[in-house]
């Protein structure tokens, strides 16, 4: 069939079909603008705020939560307490935009009343997109994903008199380390800082962990907190952040973070990697140790490959985190403190281990829940990186032991009344 329109001829099936081409490119092409304008690739590794996180429009998450409302109540109660601390002016920036200290803590507030309610899993979720704006973390460069991984509360032996079994120190911080705010004198340094020492007019980089272990740099000085009797274990306690130590007379001290000699941190694992000493698949805090066990010639070697260097403090009570406040097994995550808000309220979706009777792992589950950034580390770095801390005890043990696992990160904040 065909009309006659001002002398032509148009044949309006071929005309149709080329419409419907058209729209269908139209439509592709839309979606995809809106796929990838949701989740932006990073070329280039995230080096602010803006460039870590993505305010999201479509393709929200689904928010459901494993755990128990009691753990996400105590962590965001340790929060406020932080939130409480600053100044009312302060500001924190989510991506290209900054929030009061008012508007973060009116966010955990409002979240803990709504999740207060019982609403069923597709009302919580219609009211969480109705009350916060969300935002995504942007990923690793090449990869929208961020990578889990995981930390915990050690336990070792230690004594506060060395001997012949227990000769390793772990050491306070030294009064000679200066860490210097470069803000202070360039404002293009915003956010960054250098540790060193004096050396007589100049500032130099503090003692590496070569000298500090093999040198004994620090011998003399009355540093010394306890004495493990592993270099493993000195080492694996600083990898962690914190732990606690077990006494003769069954008492017991706790110790965390109190600085670094501010070298790059350097992964033993990835140096096992490398050199051919461990398989990828083989990877885990367990078969690094078992490795170090086997092989004690090797040790200094390996553990002095990483030159940064952590120095602890006795602490009245659990690990805290860098915000100043204890840590919650499963609710406190560590991120990149120059790219993400401290204390901020965040969804993330990952996976954890199921293990048997025996501790084995048998297999990984998905999971989801709502958490508190209030921690960070020497290895996490960039948009693309967080650190779960799973507590104490045998399971947390393996899961921050094994967990490198590709998962999301979301970051909330509610929205101003209207």
């Amino acid at each position: 069939m065909s009309f006659s329109f001002n002398s032509r001829k148009i044949c309006l099936p071929s005309r149709i079909a080329a419409f419907v081409r058209v729209l269908t490119a139209i439509i592709a092409f839309t979606f995809l603008s809106l796929l990838f304008a949701c989740h932006p690739t990073l070329t280039k590794e995230a080096s602010r705020s803006a460039e870590a996180l993505s305010k999201v429009h479509f393709f929200y998450p689904q928010f459901a939560d494993d755990m128990d409302l009691d753990s996400l109540a105590a962590a965001v109660d340790r929060n406020l307490l932080y939130l409480d601390r600053l100044p009312e002016d302060y500001l924190f920036s989510y991506g290209d935009a900054t929030f009061t200290r008012e508007q973060v803590l009116e966010t955990q507030e409002a979240l803990m009343d709504l999740l207060s309610q019982g609403k069923q899993v597709h009302q919580l979720n219609r009211e969480i997109r109705k009350l916060f704006w969300i935002y995504r973390a942007t990923g690793r460069a090449g990869n929208n994903k961020v990578l889990f991984t995981g930390y915990f509360e050690p336990t070792f032996e230690a004594k506060l008199i060395p001997d012949l079994t227990f000769r390793y120190p772990i050491y306070r911080k030294p009064k000679d380390l200066i860490k210097i705010n470069l803000s202070r004198f360039r404002e293009k340094y915003r956010g960054e800082s250098i540790v060193g020492r004096l050396d007589g007019d100049s500032i130099v980089p503090y003692y590496t962990r070569l000298q500090i272990e093999a040198q004994k740099v620090l011998g003399g000085r009355n540093l010394e907190i306890a004495w493990l009797k592993d270099p493993v274990d000195v080492a694996f306690l600083q990898i962690q952040g914190s732990g606690r130590l077990i006494l003769p007379g069954n008492k017991s001290i706790c110790v965390g973070y109190s600085s670094s000699n501010g070298h790059p941190y350097r992964s033993i694992g990835r140096y096992l990697l490398d050199n051919g000493l461990l398989e990828k698949e083989q990877i885990s805090m367990q078969s690094i140790r078992s490795f170090l066990a086997a092989h004690p010639s090797l040790v200094q070697d390996i553990l002095n490959y990483n030159p940064s260097y952590v120095f602890f403090r006795i602490l009245d009570k659990g690990p805290l985190g860098n915000i100043g406040v204890p840590l919650t097994p499963g609710r406190s995550i560590a991120l990149d403190s120059r790219l993400f808000p401290k204390g901020a309220l965040a969804f993330i979706s990952c996976q954890k281990p199921a293990i048997d009777g025996t501790g084995t792992i048998v297999g990984w589950k998905t999971f989801s829940r709502f958490v508190l950034n209030q921690d960070t580390g020497g290895a996490i770095r960039g948009a693309g990186r967080a650190d779960i801390f799973w507590g104490s005890g045998h399971y947390a043990e393996i899961a921050a032991g094994h967990l490198k696992h590709e998962g999301e990160l979301y970051l909330l904040i509610k929205k101003p009344e209207r």
